[in-house]
């Protein structure tokens, strides 16, 4: 019923969408001249009405060049290894050097992996640069079966080991887990592709340690709860009709709600800045919105086991994980470097939630370890923006080539 009625709302609006393009069609050019000031505002307005709403289709990296050395560089997306859930994505640069092979893994929570475009931008400068580009559940058949925390790990585990050995992974905020249980998991079995090093950014090795907002609203309520309330099935007009999903447009209520008055003045900032001819600080806020508002839904049991075990009981940072019903070791991790960043200001993410799995490596010898507190940033600002490229980017980049 939650998706049935999700949708019975958007197809009321859109309507008043279209409506809305069409009027912004023919005002035109005569608004974006600037003249006069209430055709402006005119034009602002139907432009507000015009982006109501939220997508389902993933955005476009936009990565078509990239400056490698001395030189632009231009770079082609080319899929690897496509599985029902997701595909191993390369950013292929025309070059004929050799790079150092980077795994990008994304998070699987509510955006496509298009939310990382900056990360793999400012990475392939220097890389080899793949990605984890994960494929919105609602569009994958029922033939293809279910998706949970150990299939998760599997793909990890076959993406690496198609990109061969000397392999570096990089994670980003929910998958820092999974690829520890993944490392984990390939040096128990002694698996030949073992990762050169992992960079573990921003993520909830253990969640026990400083409780952000998010660790609370997992921890408040038993699993029934989530399962009851927000696990819901795909309609039939969708490729993976009868699939159970947590829907991403109630991911993104959630960060919302959160948030609530920092979405409201930015939104009452674009529509100030488009009504005054302020265009290029309108499409920042643009360019935003549109990635965020752009949802994945996530398959039930993927969403469903990481609430459950990862934010409710901390298995991994317990010692209770297991994974095809295998005690997970990270203590089995000997020849995977491990590099872990923080934020100073991540209320998603707190500090020493990632520096925990130091600890949990205890087999590391301490020169295959750093760590890594960013001051001055939160969550996005860990693997987006100045401080990124400028500060935490360079130290990624020095861990890749001590451990190559």
């Amino acid at each position: 019923m939650l998706y049935l009625a999700y949708q019975a709302q958007s197809d009321l609006i859109n309507p008043a969408r279209m409506l809305a393009q069409t009027a912004l069609a023919a005002l035109g050019a005569r608004a974006l001249a600037g003249e006069p000031i209430d055709m402006r505002a005119a034009a602002a307005a139907y432009e507000m009405v015009a982006r109501a709403g939220l997508s389902h289709e993933r955005p476009a990296y936009g990565i078509t060049h990239v400056r490698d050395g001395n030189r632009e560089t231009a770079v082609t997306e080319e899929v690897v290894l496509s599985l029902p859930f997701g595909d191993l994505l390369r950013f292929r640069k025309d070059t004929a050097s050799e790079q150092a092979k980077v795994l990008v893994v994304a998070p699987m929570s509510g955006h496509f992996a298009t939310l990382l475009r900056n990360t793999v931008a400012t990475l392939l400068q220097d890389h080899d640069v793949c990605i984890t580009d994960w494929h919105n559940a609602r569009d994958v058949p029922l033939a293809a079966g279910p998706f949970g925390y150990d299939d998760y790990v599997d793909t990890l585990i076959r993406f690496i080991e198609e990109l061969g050995p000397n392999t570096h992974v990089v994670a980003v905020c929910q998958p820092c887990v999974q690829v520890l249980t993944a490392a984990a998991v390939m040096a128990q079995t002694g698996n030949a592709f073992q990762p050169r090093s992992m960079t573990l950014m921003a993520g909830p090795v253990d969640t026990r340690i400083n409780p952000t907002a998010v660790n609370r609203l997992a921890t408040e309520r038993p699993i029934e709860w989530f399962r009851k309330n927000l696990i819901t099935t795909v309609p039939a007009r969708h490729p993976g009709a009868g699939r159970q999903v947590y829907p991403g447009f109630v991911q993104v209520g959630a960060f919302i709600a959160m948030n609530l008055g920092r979405h409201l003045h930015a939104h009452v900032d674009m529509f100030t800045h488009l009504a005054t001819g302020a265009h290029e600080e309108a499409e920042k806020i643009k360019t935003f919105y549109d990635e965020y508002f752009a949802v994945l839904d996530l398959p039930a049991d993927f969403y469903l086991e990481t609430v459950q075990w990862i934010f409710q009981e901390a298995r991994l940072a317990a010692g209770t994980l297991r994974y095809r019903g295998e005690k997970v070791d990270c203590r089995a991790i000997r020849k995977t470097s491990l590099l872990t960043v923080e934020g100073e200001r991540d209320d998603i993410c707190a500090l020493g939630q990632t520096a925990a799995a130091h600890d949990l490596c205890s087999g590391l010898k301490p020169f295959r370890k750093r760590h890594h507190m960013q001051a001055g940033v939160g969550h996005y600002g860990v693997f987006s923006g100045r401080k990124w490229e400028g500060q935490i980017y360079p130290i990624v980049r020095n861990m890749i080539v001590a451990s190559s």
